[in-house]
């Protein structure tokens, strides 16, 4: 593990990779049914993160925007433009749920979102996602757990069979269907919140565009705290845990750090077997795990000669570090947007809190890029070899099937990760 460096006297990012809280914020309203993410901002802000998504997992992307001015803003704040948009909205579609959250000019602002809110008759969630503060992930977090403070009912029930999952935004739509797929073979019901494997998963639907379609139902979020056990993914989701159980004690609470790897995906089926005792482990998973430690065997050679520098959000940093150095790989740089607990414990030789500029400076370090389509510029000037993982990824179709998660994608991860490697070998052979 390498000491963490934290870039403490760099006064701006150049070329980051940091992205926004309030975009966080909206995808994880989309990961509700028929929830439409009302962004209260600028015009160019909403839109932004619209084409964004878009661009990424090649669908139509619901949001609204408020459509503050910073005049308007300085002379009488953004409460009408909410209000508005919320009558706006409501008399095109129909949305079950409108999830508002704000951004750096309403924040500097100090528009009061709670109070208006609380005059809206509709229902809203409401999150404050400063764009200034955190990023991606801490604004996915943020936008979780305001949904379950607001939305989910106390209760001192249990179902001993129902099981909630809290993904963090590193996750791709497969990702969370392969897990919730795995929970249920150890015989639990598994929700997730949010849910994009039924929104974002690249299904042909109807009427899209107009209004998110697939994801948690709002009726499910309601009635969430009955669950036997909640597992939150990700150190950034920790606090989202925290929330639900505070709406009933009496759950069971687990968390993982990430679900990459052999380690870590033992530990999960260790947990669901002492969950649920009388379930027999499936044939699918024993099979699939004799398959990840074959795929370990395969392609150890070619990660071990192989230096990685894995760039990212922190909890896919994390996890990706940890499936490559369970294989033998060298990761000589973990490359992250935000300062956060889970880098500490980072099997590198330097991680760095930074941006793509880090990157370059130390590019002699690393053979290897594993991380989002900014990288690609970076990764064709020094020649090294790229695997395209993270937001945005631009550059390939496909990202919301792309699978890296317990046996089966742990295996096909480190396949593509040493064939990517061997590929880089012989191109510097040849140069």
């Amino acid at each position: 593990m390498g000491e963490v460096s934290r870039k403490p006297g760099k006064p701006l990012q150049v070329n980051p990779i940091k992205l926004s809280q309030p975009m966080g914020a909206a995808l994880a309203f989309l990961g509700v049914n028929q929830c439409m993410p009302l962004m209260h901002g600028a015009l160019g802000c909403a839109s932004f993160t619209k084409v964004f998504l878009t661009r990424h997992f090649s669908e139509p992307i619901a949001i609204q925007t408020t459509a503050v001015t910073d005049i308007t803003a300085i002379l009488d704040g953004g409460d009408y433009n909410i209000v508005e948009s919320v009558k706006n909205i409501t008399a095109k579609v129909a949305p079950k749920l409108i999830g508002l959250h704000t951004t750096g000019l309403t924040e500097t602002k100090g528009d009061d979102i709670r109070g208006v809110a609380a005059k809206i008759d509709f229902p809203l969630v409401h999150v404050n996602t400063p764009d200034y503060e955190g990023g991606l992930e801490s604004g996915w977090a943020l936008a979780t757990r305001a949904l379950i403070r607001q939305l989910v009912r106390p209760t001192d029930r249990i179902r001993p069979d129902k099981l909630v999952l809290l993904p963090h935004v590193g996750l791709q739509p497969i990702e969370v269907e392969k897990i919730k797929e795995f929970i249920a073979l150890f015989g639990f019901e598994a929700l997730a919140l949010p849910d994009l494997s039924t929104s974002l998963d690249g299904h042909l639907g109807h009427k899209q565009g107009a209004l998110s379609g697939g994801g948690i139902e709002v009726e499910d979020i309601e009635n969430l705290a009955d669950a036997a056990l909640v597992i939150s993914i990700g150190a950034s989701m920790r606090d989202c845990a925290q929330a639900l159980r505070e709406k009933n004690p009496a759950m069971s609470v687990h968390h993982f750090d990430h679900l990459h790897g052999l380690e870590a995906s033992d530990a999960l089926v260790e947990l669901l077997m002492q969950k649920m005792p009388a379930t027999e482990v499936h044939p699918a998973v024993k099979r699939w795990r004799m398959r990840l430690q074959d795929a370990m065997l395969d392609c150890h050679f070619a990660l071990g000669q192989t230096r990685f520098a894995v760039v990212g959000e922190p909890d896919q940093v994390a996890g990706q570090c940890q499936a490559l150095t369970e294989a033998g790989g060298r990761v000589t740089l973990a490359l992250t947007t935000v300062d956060a607990p889970q880098l500490a414990p980072i099997k590198a030789a330097r991680v760095l809190v930074g941006d793509l500029e880090d990157a370059e400076r130390l590019h002699e370090d690393y053979d290897l890029i594993i991380g989002n389509f900014h990288c690609e510029a970076l990764a064709l000037r020094y020649h090294k070899g790229l695997v395209l993982r993270g937001f945005p990824n631009w550059e390939q179709v496909g990202n919301q099937l792309k699978n890296d998660l317990l046996y089966e994608g742990g295996a096909y991860f480190l396949c593509e990760v040493a064939n990517a490697a061997d590929h880089q070998r012989r191109h510097q052979a040849k140069g």
